[in-house]
């Protein structure tokens, strides 16, 4: 009996809507300074089970360069929701860059801030339409062209041949019309990813009809699984912002305590990173990613300094 030769996997390429994955993974959460390529190569296309056009199953393995295509815009200082946010988002994309050698690629669009008049709905009658309510001059911000970019990148390797699967993540039903192109003009496999935590967000139904396959959700484990390390070695390293820790308010606590004791802030952080037999064998920057661990450490410290106080005396 004749057995049929071995399938080649899928030659894959992730398509990220950035500024979809950030509002609705990674927002309020402490995953931020998230490694891209580990999450979809270990992760996520491990647990898919996708077919060929004849309806083989097949794997999928990511292409060399660039495996993650990721769409975002800078952040425009003088709209931004926080003072480091401009520097936080630079240091992020620069660890993007740096760490996996070209493999991931980073296709820039912008944001517009305009000021713009819309009407505001009738707090005494909601049902008011539009016409007959009142006018005002507002600020409207928006990221420009990262959906099209998206859209024509995706569309542009498939029609090339250059791709036998496409990963989107987006829930944006503004990729529809290219998703539907591919499906008509191309034999490409599509796998939509939603970009929401446990099914906070439920996938729209006209994109997700365009998909041969939707992983509807990506875990709090896997984001917890998938993070740089906090310093990016380099002629200049790069750091993971301090505002991106689960309590950067206690985080900072405890570097005031232990920076003059350990003589500098790249110390302090080096302390932390080391396991401690006063914390059963923990290391004090693990337990700051819960409020209770947090407190343990200041708590250690704040002990440790009063002993030494008494100590002197």
């Amino acid at each position: 009996m004749q057995v049929s030769p071995e399938l080649e996997p899928l030659r894959t390429r992730v398509y990220i809507d950035g500024y979809n994955f950030y509002y609705g993974c990674l927002r309020g959460t402490p995953y931020k300074w998230l490694d891209l390529l580990p999450l979809f190569e270990k992760h996520i296309l491990p647990s898919i089970l996708t077919t060929d056009t004849q309806g083989h199953p097949r794997s999928s393995v990511l292409l060399p360069e660039p495996s993650i295509k990721f769409f975002t815009a800078q952040i425009v200082e003088r709209v931004a929701k926080a003072t480091d946010s401009v520097s936080s988002q630079a240091r992020y994309h620069t660890a993007l860059r740096k760490m996996h050698n070209g493999r991931i690629e980073l296709v820039e669009g912008y944001y517009a801030v305009n000021e713009m008049k819309v009407k505001i709905v009738d707090a005494e009658n909601p049902k008011l339409p539009p016409r007959e309510c009142q006018e005002i001059l507002a600020w409207k911000v928006e990221e420009k062209q990262s959906d099209v970019n998206l859209a024509l990148h995706a569309y542009h390797d498939a029609v090339t041949d250059a791709v036998d699967q496409v990963i989107i993540v987006t829930n944006d039903t503004d990729l529809v019309p290219a998703l539907q192109m591919m499906r008509v003009h191309t034999s490409v496999r599509i796998g939509l990813v939603i970009p929401t935590r446990d099914h906070q967000r439920t996938p729209n139904t006209e994109l997700a009809k365009q998909a041969h396959w939707v992983r509807t959700h990506i875990t709090y484990d896997e984001l917890a699984a998938c993070q740089f390390p906090r310093v990016i070695p380099g002629r200049k390293p790069t750091t993971k912002p301090e505002s991106w820790y689960a309590y950067p308010d206690l985080l900072q606590q405890v570097l005031d305590l232990a920076i003059p004791v350990r003589g500098s802030r790249a110390a302090a952080f080096k302390w932390m990173e080391q396991p401690n037999s006063h914390l059963d064998g923990q290391r004090p920057i693990e337990l700051m990613e819960t409020e209770s661990g947090a407190r343990q450490v200041l708590d250690y410290i704040h002990h440790w300094l009063a002993q030494q106080s008494l100590d002197g005396e």
